[in-house]
């Protein structure tokens, strides 16, 4: 079985959001397109509580950018995101959600950050995303959405880790790019991982 994995492809990632992920809005006309080429489709989306640990807002006298302890793990503050419950939270309108079988979400834990859609930021938790893809019998696991240097990146290396077969669709994502060279170095990070990337054209 192949499955098509969406990472956190909702409104406060795209223009206009409140941490928007330059030009994220383009992937989704290609994404909709992917969808209907896979039988298994599952989506990750950021859920956070408003006192999220990751958030610069919690911080008194720190600011987006900063990078924080946050229970024994660096942390990297973000803008107030994807708060549970609010219309930044909510998947892009545009974005097919009528294929996507099963939703996980993630960063629900205020305490913890969550980039990949299957643990915590520690591995201390399991979001059941493994568990539930194995249990429909996946072997190979193909991931898009946003973004290409946090999300993205941790959810395609934590799917090589735990044994999938796993392909990035490098068209399909965006990045931050805090860095001018962050993306760059996650696809070749992913690489190194033995994560295929790929074109969509390649599935297409």
């Amino acid at each position: 079985m192949q499955a098509l994995i969406l990472v956190d492809i909702q409104n406060d990632f795209v223009p206009g959001g409140a941490l928007a992920v330059p030009d994220g809005h383009a992937i989704v006309p290609l994404v909709n397109r992917l969808v209907e080429r896979f039988d298994l489709v599952v989506a990750t989306q950021d859920w956070h509580p408003p006192d999220h640990g990751s958030f610069a807002a919690n911080h008194s006298g720190k600011k987006p950018g900063d990078v924080v302890d946050l229970h024994g793990l660096p942390q990297i503050l973000w803008p107030v995101h994807c708060v549970q419950n609010t219309p930044g939270a909510e998947f892009v309108p545009a974005l097919n959600v009528r294929r996507v079988d099963k939703i996980f979400v993630k960063g629900a834990d205020s305490q913890i950050d969550s980039y990949s859609g299957f643990f915590d930021n520690g591995h201390r938790k399991a979001t059941g995303l493994g568990d539930y893809l194995t249990q429909r019998s996946t072997n190979e696991v193909y991931v898009a959405g946003l973004a290409t240097d946090y999300c993205v990146k941790f959810t395609a290396l934590d799917a090589q880790e735990l044994g999938f077969k796993t392909f990035l669709i490098e068209d399909a994502c965006r990045g931050v790019n805090l860095k001018p060279v962050d993306v760059a170095r996650a696809v070749e990070e992913i690489k190194r991982a033995g994560v295929i990337v790929l074109d969509s054209g390649c599935i297409l």
